[in-house]
């Protein structure tokens, strides 16, 4: 099977898009006519993620995140961008005769989402969704789940998504039940004429999210939110996890549904990115 016949497989199966669609879906390096001998899976396609894909035999990357450092995340050669970052992280991938194809604007499409369908699914929180009409939060997914701590809900996301450590707004020990995780905290995202998208989480909270897990964020509108309902003594929090931590297992759902779509005739490896982040603790206040 050819790197090409893999990835029409995967075009067919997800929504049908417009013949002049010009997102950032693609090639971005690599020779499609290949022989395929493997299928690495992962969100990002760092070098790390590159190391290991060639070290597993594989010289198709599918991956949904950026490979060369910007949003549209051009093909090689086809934007005018240098980093000589950028260029060794290329010339890796050439060396190891990879071929990189993203799968970012045609994975959210799908219906359902097939990142969240992943991220719900790995998370062990499908049980706990709440049905479309009981939804509080736009341009996200709720879940009432079984009473734990702010704590508590944190190291389970630590563990379930390989976390280095996580930041949070709210008390530790206040109990949550009603958790959401909603899309991105910044201008622009689900904005409309009348409201920002963090206006429409505060009002999900005031109507009784207990908490929510972001994807980007600013500060200043649900996070200063929350931390001004604790001052209040209320029970509220936000799981700071980052855009990759978010959705990350996404991938991991991947590397299932694209198996079956080789019907098992190739190796499919799930490529965990990592966390991006490392953290240190102000002793003087521990």
């Amino acid at each position: 099977m050819k790197i090409i016949d893999v990835i029409d497989r995967i075009i067919a199966y997800h929504p049908s898009f417009p013949a002049d669609y010009n997102g950032c879906d693609g090639f971005k390096c690599g020779d499609p006519q290949a022989e395929c001998t493997g299928i690495a899976v992962a969100l990002v396609p760092t070098v790390d993620v590159i190391r290991r894909a060639a070290t597993a035999g594989c010289n198709l990357l599918v991956v949904h995140e950026p490979t060369f450092f910007t949003s549209l995340d051009a093909a090689e050669g086809s934007q005018p961008f240098f980093s000589a970052v950028q260029e060794e992280k290329a010339a890796l991938l050439k060396e190891y005769g990879i071929t990189v194809w993203r799968d970012h604007d045609r994975m959210h499409a799908h219906q359902p989402d097939s990142i969240f369908t992943g991220v719900i699914r790995y998370l062990g929180w499908e049980d706990y969704r709440l049905a479309p009409e009981q939804q509080p939060v736009p341009m996200g997914y709720a879940f009432r789940l079984p009473k734990t701590t702010v704590g508590d809900l944190a190291a389970y996301l630590m563990k379930k998504l390989d976390m280095n450590g996580i930041r949070f707004v709210g008390k530790k020990d206040a109990v949550v039940e009603t958790v959401a995780i909603v899309g991105h905290l910044f201008p622009g995202f689900g904005d409309d004429d009348k409201e920002e998208y963090g206006q429409k989480i505060i009002h999900a909270m005031d109507l009784g999210v207990d908490a929510v897990i972001p994807g980007e964020i600013i500060e200043w509108t649900a996070l200063s939110y929350v931390r001004d309902a604790v001052a209040l003594g209320k029970t509220k929090a936000v799981m700071n996890i980052g855009h990759f931590n978010m959705e990350e297992l996404g991938m991991r759902f991947a590397a299932d549904w694209v198996s079956e779509l080789v019907e098992h005739a190739l190796p499919v490896k799930y490529l965990p990115t990592k966390d991006l982040y490392n953290y240190m603790l102000n002793a003087e206040r521990m």
